[in-house]
């Protein structure tokens, strides 16, 4: 193949004498690379049977093969007239497999729980003799028969793995068809655990940082740019051009499980983080702009969930059927809705608006006027006529993976067809269409798209359902050109491995991380503590850590939560309180379950059990196939919390140290009754997703806390009760002994309180 591109090389300068050449080719292992004088570098493969048009001195990709330079290839025009023209050219085929959006795709494909259960030849990966970064079976079925061109990435060995494995498949696409890309995404894989489906790649060889609620407990917005910036970077190093974040939507319930994810649940706040975030991942500079603020160092933002997914009623959430109802008590929607509006769709950059947008599984209950109760994705309300219409988003809208799937159980996560069950797949298809979305999340099969193309022209005709489906194609090609990946999508290994998780960049993380930790208590100015003084830390039951189907993804286990050859690099390590000076005890936040369990139960976030003696007697929203009744109370209900040991923990640990210091280091993502601890700690600092050294940094002095509360804590479990899920600050919180509270942009230094200019700016 190589002495194939040398004759195709050679012909073409030949046919070039006269004009001068501006571009030469480099060769790299299974690629070459065009640079241009003051022209697009280019990328192809040399097994794909792409050859190059030129014109003027420069180069072009032959994408389609028909020797012509047509408008999409030629990179001098602008993305929107090149999206324009290949929205045009493609068959109705290829733009089905546009519309779809994979499932989770990792590398290499052979993890032991992985569901997909991926095969090369037929066989599992460990028979097949294949190399971890080949093509499995079923990617290549959906790339070369059902024309997928955007591939959801999940776990990846490695950045090297990963860089070869993207190489192999955008080969192998580039030599079909039109030669159209694969546009990868990733859900945010930046924090330092994985946790669940929705950032089931953090925690691998990239920069660390706090989770979303953690950067918001910085207070500042330039941490969330800085951070789009520097993870654009390694983003685009691993072949990412779509990254499926921000989640804009505030957490106006203390409960929800996807807490951890947003700015928290005040809407100033979370909409400047947004507007910051986006800005970072959106925005190229100097060389890397093509136009618009869009090119090479830009990754699409598709922003999640519209039109808001906090306010699932009990703090349950939509990825289950028992919880596929939004509830708005507080009639507050658009308070949620106004976190996109100024700060999704409202830019500082230059690229002015997120690129996607993805709704959230919920059923907005009752907010229609029209009288519909659907979800989000499917409603022409939430869609059309707000979305579209009110507030004339024109970028790409996909839904949230698997909503067109059949939901099997009330509390298995399968499909999510809420409101629509009783429709097929291909007519909740076209339903979605319809609606004004343009891409189905977790779908690698065109057939029901076809299908609903096919509803569409017998109700509409021909030339609309066309123009229609071409429209999606125009918004979706969009983003493949703003950000160079048809020039080239090709990865060097080296440069990669230079850029991803560099000392850099990680440091960076690092510092956001200390930070982002908030220390809410210093009684009688204990901390810091100076000096080589003797350490003593409990071991510990730590919890199992659930995904949302309730099963296991982080197995719990007795012993140290930190290291004690990591407090000896600050402290003197002692496993005897009665020789120790003080005591670091580290929990974490309760663990209560679900919300469902043979029936619908509270969601606790206190550590001993709960009787929900103050819940709703009748559900605000209910009713499903699957259940023969529609109230989802759980009034009365008791649930245990599998972590309740920590407070005899704390309480132990005050015994045997007597009047010497108690410090806690509460690990979260969401807020915590405080109230059965705190009376035993003479300091509390509370974390969100960070490396267990930053406590160490805070106790001894290396560092000054500077975070603040991005949420409220509550008093107790009977102001959790009474708040609504879709009104922000609306709990009567935690008074500490001290007299604090611990309210929404509380938080203390050396000095006590903190009252700076961030304070005063979001306090309420």
């Amino acid at each position: 193949m190589k002495i194939k591109s040398i004759i195709i090389t050679a012909t073409l300068i030949a046919a070039t004498a006269c004009t001068s050449q501006k571009w030469s080719i480099e060769q790299k292992d299974g690629f070459n690379i065009v640079h241009q004088n003051k022209g697009r570098t280019l990328g192809y493969s040399t097994e794909s049977g792409i050859s190059l048009i030129t014109d003027k001195g420069y180069a072009f990709k032959d994408l389609n093969k028909n020797g012509t330079l047509d408008t999409y290839e030629d990179w001098r025009r602008t993305a929107h007239e090149r999206a324009e023209d290949l929205a045009r050219q493609l068959s109705i085929e290829e733009i089905a497999g546009l519309m779809l959006y994979s499932k989770h795709q990792t590398v290499p494909q052979y993890r032991e729980y992985d569901p997909m259960k991926y095969t090369y030849g037929g066989k599992p990966w460990h028979e097949s003799g294949a190399d971890t970064s080949a093509i499995a079976d079923n990617q290549l079925k959906f790339l070369g028969e059902d024309n997928v061109r955007h591939v959801l990435l999940d776990h990846i060995a490695s950045p090297a793995v990963c860089v070869k494995w993207v190489n192999n498949i955008q080969s192998f696409v580039e030599g079909l068809g039109h030669g159209i890309p694969i546009n990868i995404s990733s859900d945010p894989r930046h924090e330092t655990l994985a946790t669940d489906e929705f950032n089931s790649g953090s925690g691998g060889k990239i920069s660390l940082w706090p989770t979303p609620i953690g950067m918001a407990a910085t207070f500042d917005p330039t941490v969330a740019g800085e951070f789009g910036r520097i993870a654009s970077l390694e983003f685009r190093a691993l072949g990412i051009a779509t990254n499926l974040a921000p989640q804009a939507e505030i957490a106006t319930d203390p409960r929800w499980r996807r807490f951890s994810g947003t700015f928290g649940e005040d809407p100033q706040l979370a909409a400047d983080f947004t507007r910051a975030y986006i800005d970072g991942f959106q925005t190229s500079f100097g060389e890397d702009e093509i136009e618009e603020g869009w090119g090479y160092g830009s990754v699409n933002c598709m922003v999640k969930h519209w039109p808001g997914g906090g306010s699932g009623e009990g703090g349950r959430d939509a990825h289950l059927c028992f919880g596929k109802y939004a509830v708005f008590p507080g009639n507050n929607m658009q308070t949620a809705i106004d976190v996109f509006k100024n700060g999704a769709f409202n830019l500082d950059g230059p690229t002015k608006s997120a690129s996607a947008i993805m709704p959230y599984y919920t059923i907005s209950y009752g907010q229609d006027p029209h009288g519909e109760n659907v979800g989000n994705s499917y409603s022409r309300y939430i869609i059309d006529e707000l979305l579209r219409g009110k507030y004339r988003f024109e970028g790409v809208g996909c839904t949230d993976w698997g909503i067109t799937r059949d939901c099997k159980a009330v509390d298995i996560q399968s499909g999510m067809p809420w409101g629509v069950e009783n429709l097929s797949v291909a007519e909740r298809h076209y339903k979605i269409i319809l609606a004004g979305m343009d891409q189905f999340g977790g779908n690698d099969d065109k057939k029901p798209v076809l299908e609903a193309y096919r509803i569409w022209r017998d109700r509409h005709g021909e030339e609309s359902a066309r123009k229609r489906f071409e429209l999606s194609a125009y918004r979706l090609l969009l983003n493949f050109f703003r950000t160079g990946i048809f020039e080239n999508p090709y990865l060097d290994v080296e440069k990669t491995c230079a850029i991803v998780g560099c000392k850099e960049f990680t440091e960076i993380g690092y510092k956001v991380q200390q930070k982002s930790a908030v220390m809410v208590k210093n009684h009688a100015g204990i901390l810091p503590i100076k000096g080589k003084a003797k350490i003593y830390m409990p071991q510990r039951q730590a919890p199992n850590i659930y995904n949302q189907n309730g099963k296991i993804s982080v197995k719990g286990g007795f012993g140290y939560m930190l290291a004690p050859e990591l407090a000896g690099e600050y402290f003197e390590f002692t496993s005897d309180p009665s020789q120790a000076d003080f005591a670091f005890v580290a929990i974490s936040e309760p663990v209560s379950g679900r919300g469902y369990d043979n029936g619908y139960q509270p969601i606790s976030l206190q550590y001993g059990g709960y009787t929900a003696t103050e819940a709703r007697k009748k559900s605000l929203a209910g009713g499903d196939p699957l259940e023969e009744s529609d109230n989802r109370s759980y009034y009365g209900c008791t649930v245990k919390t599998e972590n309740s040991a920590d407070i005899n923990l704390v309480k132990s640990v005050r015994k045997v140290m007597g009047d010497k210091p108690v410090i806690v280091g509460l690990s979260c993502t969401k807020p915590v009754v405080v109230s059965e601890f705190e009376p035993f700690a003479d300091a509390i600092i509370i974390t969100f997703g960070v490396h267990n050294r930053v406590y160490l940094d805070i106790i001894s002095g290396r560092i000054e806390p500077s975070g603040l509360l991005p949420m409220q804590f509550p008093a107790n479990m009977a102001t959790v009760e009474r708040q609504f899920e879709d009104t922000p600050h609306d709990m009567e919180c935690h008074t500490d002994m001290d007299g604090n509270t611990y309210d929404f942009a509380f938080g203390m230094n050396w000095d006590g309180p903190i009252n700076d200019d961030r304070v005063k700016k979001y306090r309420k």
